[in-house]
């Protein structure tokens, strides 16, 4: 919570600039919300600065024979959705920065799993949904450790690894590597 409170501070001095970009590059609203699963399957609305096209998610199904991501996950390194100033706002990950607002309201944590999408959880086999048993984060290992150039399996491995060892040590190391992958961007699309 504190870090949250802190962090929300600090996006509310940048908020001004980023949501004039956003404004000006295209149409639309400048948050965007998206149902997520958290904590023991329990669903919640996650915002995030909009980084692409108002109304992208209509045309997902279009796009599908192009995917590029693993497993359940749906990626595609250059997604024509994506505005120019999204492209700017994913690489150094600063639309993620309202998920602080996730974590203030109890939702996410600031360390944890990525949260899913509610069609990905039904696409789990049994031992990935593990991943459910704390809550998601808006950094964790799957954020530090490739993001989207993991494969489905190794990302699953690092959160499984993750719930199963949980430490308040981990979590500041991988705060730590965080603020280091922010600074250079990789697999971040």
């Amino acid at each position: 919570i504190a870090v949250a409170t802190v962090a929300l501070l600090g996006i509310a001095v940048a908020l001004p600039f980023i949501a004039l970009a956003i404004k000006l590059d295209s149409p639309g609203r400048v948050f965007y919300r998206q149902r997520r699963i958290g904590r023991d399957g329990e669903q919640f609305s996650m915002v995030k600065f909009r980084s692409m096209r108002e109304n992208a998610h209509v045309e997902r199904d279009a796009l599908q024979d192009l995917n590029a991501g693993a497993g359940p996950l749906f990626k595609m390194k250059d997604d024509p959705r994506i505005t120019k100033v999204g492209r700017l706002l994913r690489k150094y990950s600063i639309d993620e920065l309202p998920q602080f607002w996730n974590v203030l309201v109890g939702d996410m944590s600031v360390v944890g799993p990525r949260p899913p999408l509610p069609d990905e959880v039904t696409a789990y086999d049994g031992k990935v949904y593990r991943r459910l048993y704390i809550k998601p984060g808006i950094t964790g290992p799957w954020q530090v450790g490739g993001r989207s150039d993991l494969s489905w399996e190794e990302s699953v491995r690092l959160d499984l690894r993750y719930v199963e060892n949980w430490s308040v040590t981990s979590d500041f190391v991988l705060m730590w590597r965080t603020a280091a992958v922010m600074v250079a961007p990789k697999g971040a699309y």
